[in-house]
């Protein structure tokens, strides 16, 4: 198996890109990807044909592979299969990235260093915006980090929609295991609020974001705010019954 790692144990990180449908932006966060001397999976998320043949050529590149989903499965569905694949060959964390250009590729060894000195850690994207950021996706933000913050009892996470992150596997397949997760748009966040719940540490990293490099966006506007809105709402009762724990780590001086 290519690039799988050599030493049992070893901090070993897989990138792990969901695509649907981005042929135009792939090939660059590609080579951002392996400039950062870093294996990449590409999971082909049900693309159409235009963009499936551009994957299939991406995977002829050394560092480069390629899981095709048949059927679309979300944002959500395709980086739980890219979990199971990373697991299934020998990795220890998984760096998440979009596929449609929006994220640095410049700071994946940040994320990398950062998450190699706190391995049982979540880093997290914290997005720093220019004027390409549609206004409306910049305040419905806000009213998502409010909810979050209600559902932690904590203001600890400071943004839960970035899709730049680095999460080490086996806690994230517990999860995985044990709870049904948001498989479509709902996914970032909700993933984030339940690792928290189970108290891992999360640290924070500053990273430029871009809308996005290739003008397509999978974001549907009534769906998947009604998806954002049950997943809230499914974390709300599920901090209810956990808030004496919540409450208690916090006077304990957790964030």
């Amino acid at each position: 198996m290519r690039d799988a790692p050599q030493a049992e144990g070893a901090f070993a990180a897989l990138v792990v890109i969901p695509v649907y449908d981005h042929e135009q932006a792939i090939a660059a966060v590609v080579d951002g990807v392996r400039a950062a001397g870093l294996p990449c999976l590409l999971v082909d998320d049900g693309s159409h044909p235009a963009c499936a043949q551009v994957l299939r050529a991406l995977a002829q590149q050394a560092n480069v592979d390629l899981l095709r989903l048949e059927q679309n499965q979300g944002k959500g569905g395709a980086m739980l299969a890219g979990f199971a694949e990373a697991a299934r060959r020998g990795y220890s964390h998984v760096v998440q990235i979009d596929a449609d250009g929006q994220h640095d590729t410049g700071d994946l060894p940040r994320f990398v260093a950062l998450s190699q000195a706190q391995p049982q850690a979540v880093i997290c994207g914290v997005p720093v915006y220019d004027e390409s950021v549609p206004k409306a996706r910049l305040y419905g933000r806000y009213l998502t980090h409010v909810w979050v913050w209600i559902n932690t009892l904590s203001l600890h996470l400071r943004d839960s929609m970035c899709g730049f992150r680095v999460y080490p596997l086996p806690p994230v397949l517990r999860l995985a295991a044990e709870e049904t997760i948001g498989r479509r748009m709902d996914f970032d966040s909700e993933i984030l609020v339940r690792l928290f719940w189970r108290q891992l540490p999360v640290f924070h990293l500053p990273t430029r974001v871009t809308y996005p490099s290739d003008g397509v966006s999978h974001f549907d506007v009534w769906r998947d705010n009604l998806r954002i809105s049950r997943m809230h709402t499914r974390l709300f009762f599920g901090m209810v019954w956990r808030s004496p724990r919540l409450l208690w780590r916090r006077l304990q001086g957790a964030r």
